[in-house]
């Protein structure tokens, strides 16, 4: 599944910005099942709006908006109140600073493991209690 990818870095190699500090987020594409090989889509600016500490609604409202197609956002740090922001908008928030290929493979491989045990737990229960009650 083809899914976007929302990253903060200054300079396009280092997942090295805080969320609220960020002026670019680099948007990738990646396929979350295929893991055929990452693409740079476009880059997008924002406007920071954290200040010393202190925030701007409207501009944290600006720059969630502007990754609002984006399923996740890989950062270095986020607060508590802006994380809540973004995650009520549906994206889900990872911080991992790092090479961004490198922090890129770490939340894929995340998300790989979840939708296994998404996948299993869905699974109808009790089936494979019935499978072993039948071998024996």
């Amino acid at each position: 599944m083809k899914t976007k990818i929302a990253v903060a870095s200054t300079d396009g190699k280092v997942v090295n910005q805080h969320f609220g500090k960020a002026e670019v987020f680099y948007i990738i594409e990646a396929d979350t099942e295929h893991r055929e090989p990452l693409r740079l889509k476009e880059i997008r600016q924002v406007t920071a709006f954290c200040e010393g500490g202190d925030h701007k609604d409207d501009r944290l409202d600006e720059a969630i908006e502007r990754i609002a197609d984006c399923e996740y956002v890989l950062v270095s740090r986020i607060g508590y109140r802006a994380a809540n922001a973004v995650e009520a908008k549906g994206i889900k928030v990872f911080e991992l600073p790092g090479i961004i290929s490198e922090s890129l493979e770490q939340m894929l491989n995340y998300i790989e493991i979840q939708n296994m045990i998404r996948d299993l737990s869905g699974r109808k229960a009790g089936g494979d209690r019935t499978c072993l009650t039948k071998s024996q």
